[in-house]
């Protein structure tokens, strides 16, 4: 009788660890499709940005038509921006990249804008701004909510006992969505 209580054990240790492995492999499954779903996310609203920049160069273009090299470095950041987005093998960093050296092109347009009183009162101008507003704080939220993923997965994939599984089945860690190092210097502020 005590054969059958030991296979009884061996048998529900063996089961039960089963049971966890399912259900470690099925939660790294799950926060792996929840960073891709974030990084989904940053990739419609930066789609979005991109697709209002040529309206947005277009009515700054009517009244500051002198400002040329402004025009051309959006263009250009844009276009490279979008080129890195479609690009199958590009990683998160160099999306990250593309798009915070499109950020900075924007605020510079944004600055040559300024310059000129009768954009600033021009309505589609201000209704483009407003939109671009907007999507920048999507971005931002975006790029918050697919960071909490990543670190929620990452850790996952670190912490003992789910590394085992992650160890077994090639789980990697992802990267996270970082500022440039441009956005992290204080501006200067004169008067």
């Amino acid at each position: 009788m005590s054969g059958w209580i030991i296979l009884i054990i061996v048998i529900a240790l063996i089961a039960g660890l089963v049971l966890w492995g399912v259900g470690a492999y099925n939660a790294l499954i799950s926060l792996r499709n929840r960073v891709g779903n974030g990084w989904a996310q940053i990739d419609v609203q930066l789609k979005q940005r991109s697709d209002l920049i040529p309206n947005l160069v277009e009515t700054v273009k009517g009244y500051a038509t002198h400002e040329s090299e402004v025009f051309t470095q959006v263009t250009q950041a844009r276009a490279k921006a979008m080129a890195v987005a479609v690009d199958p093998n590009a990683t998160t960093a160099e999306r990250a990249e593309a798009e915070n050296a499109l950020s900075r092109t924007l605020i510079n347009l944004q600055a040559t804008a300024e310059a000129y009183p009768q954009l600033q009162a021009n309505q589609n101008f201000m209704d483009l701004q407003g939109q671009l507003s907007a999507l920048e704080q999507k971005i931002a939220y975006a790029r918050q909510f697919y960071n909490d993923v990543v670190l929620k997965y990452n850790t996952t994939i670190e912490t003992v006992p789910s590394n085992v599984i992650a160890s077994m089945f090639r789980f990697v860690q992802a990267q996270y969505f970082q500022a440039d190092e441009g956005a992290r210097q204080v501006p200067q502020v004169t008067f």
